[in-house]
């Protein structure tokens, strides 16, 4: 019974394994499902890093464009430009307004201040 229990294997070189077709048609199929796995997980993780380096030149790209256009860095619309002149004249109008109202105002002290010595 102990030399039932102790079996030992010696592989030499002229031993001799048999395998049935089944036995080696599922070891065929289990090696080529784990390659296929693996390619497939190799290739989520390609795109999805060349995904995080597109998203990241968004970003840098998104973060300058916040940064540089309300400063004017990158140029205007022309609408904008429109705008900014239309605000040009009417600081120009507001001012020429108010030296208007400031002759007026002059004007009125100055009748007032000689009603007053009459």
């Amino acid at each position: 019974m102990a030399q039932d229990v102790e079996q030992s294997i010696n592989l030499k070189d002229s031993s001799s394994l048999t395998l049935d077709i089944k036995s080696l048609v599922g070891i065929i199929a289990i090696l080529l499902s784990v390659a296929g796995v693996y390619f497939k997980l190799t290739g989520e993780i390609s795109q999805l890093q060349l995904d995080v380096v597109r998203m990241s030149d968004s970003v840098q790209m998104n973060s300058e464009f916040r940064i540089m256009w309300p400063r004017g860095e990158m140029g205007a619309l022309p609408d904008d430009a429109k705008q900014d002149l239309r605000i040009e004249y009417l600081q120009s109008d507001v001012e020429k307004l108010i030296m208007e109202l400031d002759k007026h105002i002059n004007e009125t002290d100055r009748l007032l201040l000689s009603i007053n010595k009459s």
